[in-house]
């Protein structure tokens, strides 16, 4: 489950290069607009703007090259690097596999770490394509995109709640989206707007590229990594084509009453006035996600009666659904009004003591007045506590 931050759609999501803003007023001013000389941005000061928006902290991948390694003689890696896409002469390294926790649970999550090289050319590939596709992509989506968040989505669920005509939630979760995303299918769908050979030729390679764990290299066959910048821009295109436009075009328009999705990534709801067109969309969703290899988890997918007919018929009636890591319920004011609570769900509120507990546990032998410090971020105080001992 995604959890409520402010979503950088890729490293490097400040736009100041010039092209970037002429490929976007562009796309907006013809959105049938297909682009077809795009690699000729990668320049050496265009990489360097980009690899200046990256993260610096970010972890070293296959290689174990650093950023701060990489910046050392930055002008010359760039150009190096620009000569070897001009030669056609860039293959995609491996990425180094990691777990990290699962929210909300005690499993783990694979992540990818690219290179940093192969990071920052995705990086600069990510905000060409986000150029072209942010005019065309819907109000619905949220994830991962500039000036949206996981607490805009929230804020809207509320107001389409509140607007009185919801009864019914239909709550989704799409099985793995993330490893059996179709390479296939998503090539098609990027060149619907994007012509330029090389830059296909990029996505490809990249979707292609070996996954490093244990000791050996594996080649995937469907799904895109996460962990590199380029993923959540490629999951954007795929959803936009497979689920935003489908129902916008194709379910709304056969709706008795009214509908909306609200979607974040993989995450997404969609709040429906009447019952039968909810049940129809139920029945036709597993159908449209199966024909781009994709699957709902029927454990965690299903209709849920929550609007105000379920809220007056009195407590329990109405159901209640998790979605971006709050419990969303219906409740009463004093005046006697309907209102939707926000409360954590509980697998977020296990994930926090678990990861509280881990805490303390690695930070035992601090005295309870600087754990409390330390966790409240108050750094120069640690640094003024007696003794001056200085923690993390």
């Amino acid at each position: 489950m995604v959890q409520p931050h402010r979503s950088p759609h890729s490293e490097g999501e400040t736009r100041t290069y010039a092209g970037l803003e002429r490929i976007a007023r562009k796309a907006k001013g013809a959105p049938r607009e297909r682009f077809t000389a795009l690699a000729h941005h990668l320049t050496v000061e265009y990489l360097k703007e980009t690899f200046s928006q990256m993260n610096r902290h970010g972890a070293a991948g296959i290689d174990r090259v650093s950023m701060t390694e990489y910046d050392l003689n930055l002008d010359a890696n760039l150009a190096d690097l620009v000569g070897r896409m001009k030669r056609r002469a860039y293959d995609a390294p491996p990425v180094r596999r990691v777990y990290i926790p699962k929210a909300g649970s005690d499993k783990l999550r694979p992540l990818g770490i690219p290179a940093v090289e192969d990071r920052l050319l995705q990086a600069a590939v990510a905000r060409l394509l986000s150029a072209i596709y942010e005019p065309i992509f819907r109000d619905s989506s949220f994830g991962f995109r500039p000036d949206r968040s996981a607490h805009d989505a929230l804020r809207r669920v509320r107001e389409v709640v509140m607007g009185g005509r919801v009864q019914y939630v239909y709550e989704a979760d799409i099985r793995g989206f993330f490893n059996h995303l179709d390479h296939d299918w998503l090539m098609r769908m990027l060149e619907i707007k994007v012509g330029d050979p090389w830059i296909l030729r990029l996505v490809r390679k990249w979707l292609k590229a070996g996954i490093f764990e244990n000791g050996t290299v594996t080649h995937p066959e469907e799904g895109t990594p996460q962990g590199g910048p380029l993923s959540p821009v490629l999951a954007n295109v795929y959803l936009h084509y497979v689920l935003d436009l489908w129902f916008d075009k194709v379910v709304r328009p056969g709706l008795r009453g009214t509908a909306e999705m609200v979607r974040y990534a993989d995450d997404f709801l969609v709040l429906f006035e009447d019952e039968k067109d909810a049940d129809r969309f139920a029945q036709s969703l597993p159908e449209r996600l199966v024909k781009f290899g994709l699957g709902v988890s029927p454990e965690k997918t299903g209709l849920i009666p929550f609007g105000r007919k379920f809220w007056r018929q009195g407590k329990g009636v109405a159901g209640t659904f998790d979605f971006l890591g709050f419990s969303h319920h219906l409740g009463g004011t004093s005046r006697g009004s309907m209102i939707m609570v926000r409360i954590p769900a509980r697998k977020s509120v296990h994930r926090f003591l678990m990861e509280t507990k881990a805490w303390l546990h690695q930070h035992m032998h601090m005295e309870p007045a600087q754990q409390q410090l330390y966790a409240t971020g108050q750094k120069r105080q640690l640094v003024r506590w007696k003794g001056g001992s200085r923690f993390g």
